[in-house]
C-alpha cells in the first residue's frame, strides 16, 4: 500500500503543481488582456510635418528656377541689338559707296 500512498501523493502534488501553473497562465492572460498598446505617433507626426515642409520649399525652388529659365529663353535672341544696328549701317554704308562709285 506505501507504493500506491506513494504515487497517489505524487499525483497529488503533480495536479496542484499543473494547477498552480495553470492559475498563473490565466493571471498573465488576464493581465495580457487588459493591457493596451498605446501608439504615440507625436514624433512621426512632426517628422512629416516638417519633410512636407521641406518638401513644398523644394517645390517653390523648383517653380522659381523653372520661371526664371522660361524668362530667360522667352526674352533670347539670336543677334544683340547692337550687332543688327552695326549691321544695318554698315549695308548702308556699303550700299551708298557703291552707288557714289557708279554715278561718279
Amino acid at each position: 500500500m506505501t507504493k500506491l500512498e506513494e504515487l497517489t501523493a505524487l499525483l497529488v502534488n503533480e495536479i496542484d503543481d499543473f494547477k498552480n501553473g495553470v492559475e498563473k497562465l490565466e493571471k498573465i492572460n488576464d493581465q495580457l488582456n487588459e493591457t493596451k498598446v498605446k501608439m504615440d505617433l507625436s514624433e512621426y507626426k512632426t517628422m512629416f510635418f516638417s519633410h512636407q515642409k521641406e518638401m513644398v520649399s523644394h517645390l517653390k525652388a523648383i517653380e522659381r528656377f523653372e520661371n526664371r529659365f522660361n524668362n530667360k529663353i522667352s526674352q533670347a535672341k539670336i543677334y544683340p541689338n547692337w550687332a543688327v544696328v552695326v549691321f544695318i549701317a554698315a549695308l548702308l554704308f556699303g550700299v551708298i559707296s557703291v552707288l557714289y562709285v557708279f554715278i561718279n
